[in-house]
């Protein structure tokens, strides 16, 4: 028999120690959006419910707002750089195949020596890699796990795509997550749907584009399309049922619930899906969509950051996360305001 290989555990229970948000300088009016797609400020508020959006100039790189959005979270943890032991970053928008961006940001904050990988599941892609946050401290493999949504999704928009144009924006949400005396992080609840990928895809692989430019160096890049009926059918039908496993899971119930934290998609998606769930009128739902934009993999700690900071949540609420997106990828999990 082989020698026997020990195994190491970490704390009980885990929570986010801190958060931090960067939100680009440019805010971009339904009026600018709307000459390309042939729209109007009433169509798109009336379809999203937008009014605004943040869209990074030249100066605000991925890198650039995952970096700001970290040294916020280090901060309000009181977590040095050094203190971290894994770097995850949840992009989409990362045109660098490699290194990872978590590892550049690892670099960048002074995280010398912690792992980082980056993790590709869109708009869940926050609620993944908090939950592989938590388990990797609860499991003994870190001390503290820095956690980012980041994403520059306007460099995946084609401007005069009806379907998508008016509804992404760019910004960066981070979080520390670390030890706690009581549970801060709930059993996720996650899956995905392969068979629907195509619902919100890039519309050709980098691959095939550099294949057209041999033959015409004006092709025009593969931006992101997305078939808006499918995404919402199945949005409002299934996703709903996520977030009833995710509170069941963590030994709640809906009343237990403070705040609900949906990925900012669509305001009427978020309606949809607060009414399928029933929760009490006390219940603050998160829309910051309407100001911010959809940022895909960055929505959900942008939007608890809004909570936050405007004073509409307060530490140690008890919140529903539940990001869903491309894949279509869904995760949900309940957890204690930072």
């Amino acid at each position: 028999m082989g020698a026997s290989i020990r195994i190491e555990s970490g704390p009980r229970f885990t929570r986010i120690l801190g958060l931090g948000a960067y939100r680009p300088g440019r805010l971009v009016g339904n009026d600018e959006v709307a000459g390309p797609i042939s729209s109007s400020d009433e169509w798109i508020r009336t379809r999203s419910g937008i009014r605004t959006r943040r869209w990074a100039g030249q100066e605000e790189e991925l890198l650039d707002m995952a970096e700001a959005a970290a040294r916020v979270a280090l901060q309000r943890s009181e977590i040095a750089a050094e203190g971290i032991d894994c770097v995850v970053v949840a992009t989409i928008s990362h045109f660098k195949q490699t290194p990872a961006a978590a590892s550049e940001l690892a670099h960048r904050i002074g995280a010398t020596g912690a792992g980082a990988f980056d993790v590709s599941a869109a708009c869940a892609g926050f609620c993944y890699a908090l939950a592989m946050a938590n388990d990797f401290v609860r499991g003994g493999s870190a001390r503290t796990v820095l956690v980012v949504g980041a994403e520059r999704m306007m460099d995946m928009i084609d401007p005069t795509d009806r379907g998508t144009a008016f509804l992404f924006a760019d910004g960066a949400g981070a979080a520390v997550v670390g030890a706690s005396a009581q549970p801060g992080i709930g059993p996720v609840v996650w899956g995905g749907d392969g068979a629907r990928s195509d619902a919100i895809a890039q519309e050709r692989s980098w691959t095939r584009w550099r294949e057209e430019l041999a033959e015409d160096p004006a092709a025009p890049y593969p931006p992101m399309r997305m078939n808006g009926q499918a995404v919402f059918r199945w949005a409002t039908t299934s996703v709903a049922d996520v977030g009833r496993q995710a509170v069941t899971a963590a030994g709640l119930t809906l009343a237990d619930l403070d705040a609900f934290i949906p990925h900012q998609a669509n305001n009427r998606i978020t309606t949809a899906i607060a009414g399928s769930l029933g929760l009490a009128d006390r219940v603050v739902i998160a829309r910051d969509l309407v100001d911010q934009g959809n940022t895909s993999g960055a929505s959900i700690p942008l939007a608890m950051d809004t909570l936050l900071s405007s004073g509409q949540s307060a530490s140690g609420d008890t919140a529903l996360l539940l990001g869903f997106g491309a894949g279509l990828s869904y995760a949900g999990q309940v957890i204690a305001l930072p």
